[in-house]
C-alpha cells in the first residue's frame, strides 16, 4: 500500500522508512512561527521552566502582527516581550513598519519550503500547504517544546482527497473554491485530517488562490493540506527559498479515509452567510436579497495578497463607495503595500473612498481597526464569520472573495461585480 504526502513527510522527519495514519511519532521541526499573542505564553513558560537555549535561531520567527500599532497597554507589553526575547536569542524580528501578517510574509520571505514540517502558534499556519509543506497550528505549549528541542510529538493524520473537476469560470478564485468545498464537507469535515487538493480545475488556479484555499483548511477542521506544485509555485520558490527542499507527491495507491469529487465547472462566486464558513451560497442567490452592508473589510492572511488588491482595484477604479459604506483595506505585508502603491491599486482604492491601514490582523479578530457595533453588517474577505468574530455579538459577518467585496462596497449591498 502506498503513502499520502503527510505520511511521507512525517516518515522523513522521524527517521523511519514509513509511517501510517493513526501512529504517534516524534518528528523534527523545520520551522516555528508565532505571533505576539501566542508567543508570549511560550516565552513565559520558557522563563518559568528555567530554559536557557533554543534549538536553532534560524528556524524560529516571532512576529508582531495581531495588535499593531499597539492598541492598548497589554499589546504594548506583549510586543515588548517578543522584541526583547528575539534580541536575546538572535532571532530575526519584524514589527510595525517592517512586518506583515505572518502567513503572507513568511512564505514571501522564503522561510518555508516544500517538504518542511512547520508548526505555528496560530491556527492558519496551514497556509503553507500551498507550497507543499506540512504546516499546522498548535498551542503555545507545543511551540515552547519545539523551540527548545526542535521536535514535536503528534499523530500522523488521515488524509481526505479532494478532487476538483472541470474548468473554473473566469472570475472564480480560490476563496470561492474553498468556501464551496467547506459547504460540502462541513466545518468539522476534516477534523485532525490532512487534505490533498488535486484535479484539473486547479490547473488555472493561481498561487495566490492556492494560499487562500490552504489558509481556510482549518475552517473545515483540517490539520494541514497539500497541493501538487505547478510551475508558478516552483518559480516563486526559486526566487525566495532560503534552503534546499524536496517535493513530495502521493503514491497512486495511497490510502485515503475519504475521497471527495466536486465538479466546479458551473461554480459561481460564493458568499458564506452568518455565522459559519460552511454556509456558502452562490452570489446569484445572495444578491437577490440585496443585503445592505455597513462595512467591507478587505485583507487578512486569507485575501491580503497583491493579486487580491489588483482584483479589487480594477472594480473600484473610477467609482465611489456607497455613501453608507466604509471600506477598510489592510495589505497583507509591507511588500504587498509597496507593490500595490507602485501599480496604482492603492490610489484607486483611496480615490474610491477606502481607508488604507498598516499591515496587521486587527480587524479580522475584532481587536481594532474596524470593530463592529451592534446590528452592523460586514462583508469580509477574512476566513471566519463566527458570531461576534469582528465585534459586537449582535453584528453579522458575511465572507466573500475580493471581487464581490469590492463590488458590494460600491453598490452598498452584497452583489457580484457585474452589478456595478
Amino acid at each position: 500500500m502506498g503513502h499520502t504526502i503527510a505520511e511521507k513527510i512525517m516518515a522523513a522527519h522521524c527517521g523511519r522508512e514509513e509511517v501510517h495514519a493513526g501512529e504517534y511519532v516524534n518528528a523534527k521541526v523545520d520551522f516555528i512561527v508565532g505571533n505576539e499573542s501566542t508567543s508570549v505564553l511560550a516565552i513565559e513558560g520558557f522563563r518559568r521552566l528555567g530554559c536557557d537555549r533554543i534549538f536553532d535561531k534560524d528556524r524560529i520567527l516571532i512576529l508582531t502582527d495581531h495588535s499593531i500599532p499597539n492598541n492598548n497597554i497589554a499589546a504594548a507589553e506583549y510586543n515588548k516581550t517578543c522584541r526583547e526575547f528575539s534580541k536575546e536569542f538572535g532571532l530575526e524580528f519584524y514589527e510595525v513598519g517592517r512586518v506583515g501578517i505572518c502567513h503572507v510574509m513568511v512564505p514571501d520571505k522564503g522561510y518555508v519550503v516544500p517538504g518542511d514540517i512547520v508548526i505555528g502558534a496560530d491556527s492558519h499556519t496551514c497556509t503553507y500547504g500551498a507550497l507543499g509543506a506540512m504546516s499546522t497550528g498548535m498551542g503555545s505549549t507545543d511551540m515552547l517544546h519545539a523551540m527548545v528541542f526542535g521536535e514535536i510529538w503528534m499523530q500522523v493524520p488521515e488524509t481526505v482527497k479532494v478532487v476538483l473537476k472541470g474548468n473554473v469560470k473566469p472570475g472564480v478564485v480560490g476563496k470561492d473554491l474553498i468556501l464551496y468545498v467547506i459547504s460540502k464537507i462541513g466545518v468539522e469535515g476534516a477534523n485532525y485530517k490532512a487534505i490533498e487538493f488535486c484535479g484539473e480545475a486547479l490547473d488555472s488556479v493561481s498561487l495566490s488562490s492556492r494560499f487562500t484555499m490552504a489558509n481556510m483548511v482549518i475552517e473545515a477542521g483540517g490539520k494541514c493540506c497539500f497541493f501538487n506544485l505547478n510551475q508558478e509555485t516552483l518559480n516563486y520558490l526559486e526566487e525566495r527559498a532560503r534552503r534546499p527542499f524536496k517535493v513530495y507527491t502521493a503514491d497512486e495507491d495511497a490510502r485515503y479515509c475519504q475521497v471527495v469529487e466536486l465538479d466546479v465547472s458551473d461554480l459561481e462566486p460564493q458568499v458564506a452567510v452568518p455565522s459559519l464558513p460552511e454556509n456558502a451560497k452562490p452570489i446569484s442567490e445572495v444578491e437577490k436579497d440585496q443585503i445592505r452592508v455597513d462595512q467591507v473589510f478587505f485583507g487578512s492572511c486569507t485575501n491580503g495578497r497583491t493579486e487580491d488588491m489588483m482584483i479589487a482595484a480594477k472594480i473600484l477604479e473610477g467609482k465611489k463607495l456607497a455613501d453608507h459604506v466604509r471600506m477598510i483595506v489592510i495589505p497583507g505585508s509591507q511588500e504587498v503595500y509597496m507593490e500595490s502603491l507602485k501599480k496604482g491599486y492603492i490610489q484607486a482604492m483611496l480615490e474610491a473612498g477606502c481607508a488604507i491601514c498598516t499591515p496587521n490582523c486587527g480587524a479580522c479578530g475584532g481587536r481594532h481597526m474596524g470593530v463592529l457595533a451592534a446590528g452592523e453588517v460586514c462583508l469580509s474577505t477574512t476566513a471566519r464569520n463566527f458570531t461576534g468574530r469582528m465585534g459586537h455579538k449582535d453584528s453579522l459577518v458575511y465572507l466573500s472573495g475580493p471581487a464581490v467585496a469590492a463590488a458590494s462596497a460600491v453598490a452598498g449591498y452584497i452583489c457580484g461585480p457585474e452589478s456595478v
